[in-house]
């Protein structure tokens, strides 16, 4: 398993979600995890203010990241407003090359969501811009050896699974505990049971490559450099 991966979401909640048990494993084998949350998610509560929600959201973010050993970084934006410009691919590149990961997960590039989608191209391109030489940034560059599209029922347009990461029952009752804490995860905000279903999708993955349970992804392929590139 990689030494350290960044996993870049749309929303406080999308990485701890889908990639959540992968970097529960990873932190457990002495690895190093880092989430990069790009927007706060405040909007996605039917009944709390987005002011609210938003302090509330982020108590969320930093609980999970403390009960899996994860590192985190919140990124300021508004949920359903995250830009498709170089800036966020640019606060990308600079966690990749601080980080240097072995591994960088993120959403599939088609989404029913536009924050998913353009976190996946902040992601990638900001994995090209960590990777050339920039004389005006200090830190030295970094190629990420491996790029992985977390599954996500929301973002399943084309998408099939190549690559299964087995996941400890240590390290699934870390993200358990963990993602127990937010609300949209537990069903309180439109009523889809997203901890049930991920859990059931482990078990019904685990049972593809022989392991009780396991996290399916999708390899960056062509779009790593339709994306990428400048």
């Amino acid at each position: 398993m990689a030494k350290t991966v960044v996993a870049v979401g749309g929303h406080i909640g999308d990485m701890e979600l889908t990639a959540g048990p992968t970097l529960a494993k990873v932190t457990l084998e002495g690895g190093r995890a880092v989430i990069v949350d790009c927007t706060y998610g405040e909007r996605g509560h039917p009944t709390l203010a987005p002011s609210v929600y938003r302090e509330q959201k982020l108590h969320e973010a930093q609980f999970f990241a403390d009960k899996i050993g994860a590192e985190l970084v919140t990124l300021d934006y508004s949920d359903g407003f995250l830009p498709d410009g170089e800036e966020v691919a640019e606060q990308v590149a600079a966690v990749i090359r601080e980080a240097r990961p072995d591994l960088l997960i993120t959403h599939w590039t088609r989404s029913m969501h536009r924050d998913h989608e353009r976190a996946a191209q902040a992601a990638l391109r900001g994995a090209f811009l960590a990777s050339i030489p920039m004389e005006e940034i200090a830190a030295e560059r970094h190629s990420v050896p491996q790029i992985l599209h977390a599954e996500n029922w929301e973002d399943m347009d084309g998408f099939e699974a190549d690559t299964f990461v087995a996941i400890p029952e240590e390290a699934y009752a870390r993200w358990r505990e963990g993602i127990q804490e937010h609300a949209f995860a537990r069903g309180e905000t439109y009523g889809f049971r997203f901890i049930d279903y991920y859990s059931a999708l482990m078990e019904v993955k685990g049972c593809l490559v022989g392991e009780k349970r396991a996290a399916a992804f999708k390899s960056a392929g062509t779009e790593k450099f339709a994306l990428a590139g400048p």
